[in-house]
């Protein structure tokens, strides 16, 4: 059976949809010894030989797993810049390619899913599917009830209006106050410029969970395979099926 050579690509780990049109735009691919530049083109992986950059490429077993990832770490693999840490120390004894799926911040702790299931990884990326992560924020100043519901309305961002999926006042003295916060938008630093407008800047934050994928007693630092059930959910939740 034929499929989409993007679709090949990122089945195999390689990239996204997206970037596996970049790859075959950029003359790198080749299906049995021709380079093929076709972003429409098909391959039968039973019987053809796909290349990228002269290398075989096979599917390799999918793997996902979660990531607590600490503060002061990037979410990047390979080498950090300025000495900064990187994700890739914490995950060295992980035979399959994985790639985290978004980003945290350097400051900010909390869920990565990292997955070298592209088409899944495309998926929970992309906007349409509306896949909420929840954070537990600690911002400056003293949050009252008032003030929670009015942001439960939203405000205007330079880039847009942004409303909560859902927040919940847990804790506030006049120090500081504890928010949980959902949204389901992927948009740069959007939880703490949603706070920020609020002349209540954000002081600790914590992604605590990506759609159906929680962090719950997972240690920071440590990283834990999927279990079927969430693996099964989240692909329901973007449109996948086992």
């Amino acid at each position: 059976m034929k499929i989409r050579l993007n679709r090949y690509l990122s089945i195999c780990g390689i990239s996204s949809r997206r970037g596996a049109d970049n790859l075959i735009s950029d003359g790198v691919v080749s299906v049995n010894g021709k380079n093929e530049r076709n972003l429409g083109s098909t391959i039968d992986p039973d019987n053809d030989v796909i290349k990228v950059r002269g290398k075989i490429i096979k599917p390799e077993q999918n793997r996902y797993l979660i990531l607590n990832k600490p503060k002061l770490y990037i979410t990047a693999l390979g080498e950090g810049q300025d000495e900064k840490r990187t994700i890739q120390e914490l995950i060295t004894e992980i035979p399959e390619r994985v790639y985290p799926v978004g980003r945290l911040d350097y400051d900010v702790e909390g869920v990565i899913l990292l997955t070298n299931d592209g088409e899944l990884a495309n998926r929970v990326l992309h906007p349409s599917f509306e896949l909420k992560k929840t954070y537990f924020a600690i911002v400056k100043g003293n949050v009252s009830n008032a003030k929670s519901a009015q942001m439960a309305q939203g405000v205007e961002l330079e880039d847009g209006y942004a409303k909560p999926d859902s927040i919940k006042l847990i804790k506030a003295d006049k120090i500081s106050s504890t928010l949980e916060i959902s949204f389901h938008e992927g948009r740069n630093h959007l939880v703490k410029r949603f706070f920020a407008e609020f002349m209540h800047p954000v002081r600790q934050l914590r992604r605590m969970s990506v759609g159906p994928l929680s962090i719950g007693n997972l240690e920071r630092g440590r990283w834990r395979d999927i279990t079927s059930k969430e693996l099964k959910n989240l692909k329901k939740a973007v449109g996948l099926e086992n």
